[in-house]
């Protein structure tokens, strides 16, 4: 399992705690680049969540959407193995 798929698996594994609705969207062929890993909703709130592992970042494209999202008023988080922890009280909306 490559270190990014074991923070995917920890984040996973919070949203199946909170019962939220989650899905890893498809971007090849007509799907659109930049999409962040995991998009759902929880309690009426729209997340998206890119995974990265170590000091990897987002690209560019990848930023540009996490930007949106969290513009129209959606959850936009980036998530490694330092802040996974953190995916279960961002949805909650508590610190």
């Amino acid at each position: 399992m490559t270190p990014e798929a074991k923070v995917k698996k920890k984040v996973v594994q919070q949203l199946k705690l909170l019962d939220a609705y989650y899905f890893y969207p498809v971007t090849g062929g007509y799907g659109r680049s930049g999409v962040p890993d995991i998009v759902g909703c929880y309690k009426g709130k729209f997340f998206a969540i890119e995974c990265k592992a170590g000091n990897n970042k987002p690209t560019p494209l990848q930023t540009l959407n996490l930007e949106q999202i969290m513009l129209t008023g959606g959850i936009a988080l980036v998530i490694n193995e330092e802040n996974v922890d953190t995916v279960y009280s961002a949805l909650l909306g508590t610190p």
